[in-house]
Order: structure tokens, then sequence, then C-alpha cells
């Protein structure tokens, strides 16, 4: 079935864009890592704050070959909030099944850039994370396969990759969700679970997004139902209102497309 469908489970919400999609197919998730290093201030190049790193994408690309170009022509610059420093990375992905992982390390941008690339937790470096997971023997998975079972992102990680790998083709777009939900709750942080540097920190939500029909499932933690929007439904024009929806609403449930209202543009 050729459908491009995402999976990304999340740590904090940021008063920015940390997760979405645009009208072309292309979704941008930005997670944690502690390595993250932008350097300093390069007058150069266009200043983009770090909160407004995968907006930028968004709103200037519609393929990740388009967005890694548009990348080149700004610098990111680290902020800060509530005592925590936007120490960030990038992942990103297309309708075409095109994806990148991008991340600045020692103030250089690194780019992982194919098709390949589509799991990212948290520490340590992309590059040390697919080190790690090549000390894995996933090659005859069964039952009895051991699996590493905590919290740590480098767990996560790997328990992603192996049950990404054995996922069957789904039939339809509700298989394929079902699919990708399905591990991302099995790499979430539960409550209670002690996380270093942060204590205890759980994930917040979940996501999924069918690339192919635009389409964006929501589930937050604290809610038993996943919800939905499907982007062909909303005025995506030029000068056109902006929509939002809460989703800490226990009483959401499905597609919730029709329940966004219009905001005041003065609040931006």
């Amino acid at each position: 079935m050729d459908r491009q469908v995402r999976q990304h489970c999340h740590d904090r919400l940021w008063h920015s864009a940390v997760d979405g999609l645009n009208e072309k197919g292309l979704a941008i998730h930005l997670l944690y890592l502690n390595a993250a290093e932008f350097g300093h201030r390069d007058a150069s190049k266009p200043g983009g704050v770090v909160t407004l790193w995968g907006q930028y994408v968004l709103d200037n690309a519609a393929t990740v070959d388009e967005a890694l170009k548009a990348l080149e022509n700004i610098q990111v610059v680290m902020a800060e909030a509530r005592g925590h420093k936007g120490t960030v990375h990038l992942a990103m992905e297309d309708a075409t099944g095109d994806s990148a992982i991008v991340e600045h390390i020692d103030s250089k941008p690194v780019v992982h850039h194919g098709r390949q690339y589509t799991i990212m937790t948290n520490d340590p470096t992309y590059d040390q994370q697919l080190a790690l997971l090549k000390e894995h023997d996933f090659s005859k998975p069964s039952s009895d396969t051991p699996l590493p079972g905590n919290v740590r992102p480098t767990d996560r990680f790997q328990r992603a990759a192996y049950y990404s790998a054995l996922l069957p083709e789904p039939k339809n777009q509700r298989e394929a969700i079902a699919g990708v939900l399905a591990i991302s709750r099995n790499v979430s942080v539960p409550f209670g679970a002690p996380y270093k540097g942060f204590g205890i920190y759980n994930t917040k939500y979940r996501t999924a997004i069918d690339l192919t029909d635009k389409r964006y499932f929501f589930e937050l933690t604290t809610s038993p139902n996943v919800i939905w929007a499907d982007l062909s439904k909303f005025d995506l024009n030029p000068g056109a209102s902006v929509m939002q929806l809460n989703p800490d609403n226990i009483a959401l449930s499905g597609d919730v497309s029709g329940k966004f209202a219009k905001i005041d543009k003065a609040q931006f």
C-alpha cells in the first residue's frame, strides 16, 4: 500500500510548532537533544529562533529536499524558556517517503538524509544511536528476542526500530495509523517513570500522520480518545482565518476537523 504514515511521541508541549503538517504533505517534529549546540550568532545569515525551526520548514518547503535547501539560508538561534534551553533536533518527512534528521552538533548542522531515517528519540546524537542499534542482532525476531525495556532514549530508539521493521503492510489508513500508534505507545515514557534530568517526566501526547491524505492524528496521554483533523477540510488560502482547537477535552473523539474555531489574529 503506497501510503506514507509516520509516528511520533512527545514529552513536552512548547508554545511553538514542535510538530506539524503542511498542505504539501511535509511534516516536522522537534524533540529534545541535550547535545544540540547552535553556536554564536552569524550576522551574515537571517536568524530563526529554534522554537520556530519547524515552522520555517513548513512555511517554505513542500519536500524534504526543499526543506534542507531552505535551511541552508538561515541560522537557527537558541532560545530559553522556564530555565530550559531549546536544545532540540529536527525530524521531517514528506509524502514521497523521503526523510531527514537534522542535528546541530559542535555548532555545525549534521544531516541524516534518506528514507531509512524514520526513528528519532533524544540523546545521544543520531550517529551514536545508529552505532548502538548495530550492537543488537534483530535479524531473527521472535517472542524471545531480548529488547531494551527502560525509558532511556537509547532503549526507546531500539524498541521502535525493532517493532517498526516488523509492521505488516497495511491494507488501509486505519491499519496504518493503528500500527504506528501501537509502537508509539510502546516507546512512550509512562506516568511516574524516572527520567534523567527531569525527575518524573512522562510522555504528554502522541501523533501519527497520514502524509498521503494529509490527515493528522493526535492522542493526549490523559485522554482515552484518538482525534484527527483532515487538512483538506480547512481553508488554507492566504488571508484565511486562523483556526484552533484545545485537545484537552475528554469529550473529543474521532474527526474533529469541524470543531476548530476561529482565533483572533491579534493574539499572534
